[in-house]
């Protein structure tokens, strides 16, 4: 979560008489993340999140993320919907952005999970992957394994200002993915993005999964992936915690499974994981706006995770 766009008390005040969701009390921007601006929004009814969604969002897959939330939500998953206005309408435009009135979930993420919090979450991930067995929405990975080769082209050698040799230590790594990445494995909605960050907690129970806007059709056991490199090391990627990476695989399992192909294949999964974020982290962190109210996050972070994964990942998974 971030802030890009300034939204104002009036114009805010004024949007919120779609809604019977009360009258404007406060509005706080979000400085966490960097993909949209959030406000914490509370009126004389109920708090929410208000998301205004900034250019890495398409306002054209809005329609497949409310729809994947409303699933997710009736299925008795802790998702926050969009709230709709009077007229029904979920997506609205505020500011010259897409936006819309998110319902405001209890619960606090944890920057330093503990085993049993990391269990919780990913029984959280099994049961959200089971409900969305009958999902039909589909939407392509934008961030997916075939994109990463045009995004490192386009940081380019820019990399070498972040680390010197950088460019060249990645294009060898894209090459080794792309070359063993597992064809054939399951594949169904993903979130794609659960970091800590984005799963809410009362003590060791999960309460909400939350910033659902890289969700996509993709292999099912890469959000496994994705959330092992996430919740298993230190912010820095230079620490793996082997008893949270055991209590992920444990939970998953517990609530959802794995099957032999996909045990088989989580080792690539896991280096492509972490490319695909060192990627995402590095493009941003050569290029966000020196004035956005945002927190860049370190590239290198997600370079040390894929050289882990990249001599260790075989026996992590075994």
């Amino acid at each position: 979560m971030a802030v890009y766009t300034q939204v104002s008390a009036e114009a805010l005040a004024d949007f919120l008489t779609k809604f019977d969701a009360g009258e404007l009390v406060s509005a706080k921007g979000i400085a966490e993340g960097v993909e949209n601006s959030n406000y914490l929004v509370d009126t004389t009814k109920a708090r929410f999140i208000l998301t205004l969604y900034e250019k890495r969002v398409a306002a054209g897959d809005l329609p497949y993320f409310m729809a994947l939330l409303e699933h997710l939500a009736t299925r008795g998953n802790p998702v926050p919907p969009a709230i709709p206005d009077r007229d029904g309408r979920v997506i609205h435009e505020l500011a010259g952005r897409p936006a819309c009135l998110i319902q405001f979930l209890q619960g606090v993420s944890v920057t330093h999970p503990t085993p049993a919090q990391a269990h919780a979450a990913a029984e959280a991930m099994g049961r959200m992957h089971a409900s969305l067995a009958d999902f039909t929405g589909h939407r392509v990975n934008s961030m997916g394994v075939d994109t990463w080769a045009a995004q490192l082209a386009r940081c380019g050698r820019d990399l070498d200002a972040i680390e010197p040799g950088l460019f060249d230590h990645a294009r060898a790594a894209v090459d080794r993915i792309l070359a063993a990445w597992p064809r054939g494995l399951a594949t169904s909605a993903v979130h794609a993005d659960l970091f800590p960050d984005n799963v809410l907690m009362l003590g060791d129970r999960v309460t909400g999964l939350i910033d659902f806007y890289f969700a996509c059709t993709d292999v099912r056991a890469y959000d496994l992936a994705v959330m092992h490199g996430a919740w298993a090391f230190d912010a820095q990627g230079r620490a793996y915690d082997p008893a949270i990476g055991a209590a992920l695989l444990r939970g998953y399992r517990a609530s959802f499974g794995l099957t032999p192909e996909e045990q088989a294949a989580l080792p690539i999964l896991a280096e492509g994981a972490a490319l695909r974020f060192f990627l995402s982290r590095a493009w941003d962190w050569l290029n966000t706006p020196a004035d956005a109210m945002v927190t860049r996050k370190d590239p290198l972070a997600y370079r040390r995770r894929l050289d882990f994964y990249a001599e260790n990942g075989q026996r992590l998974f075994a």
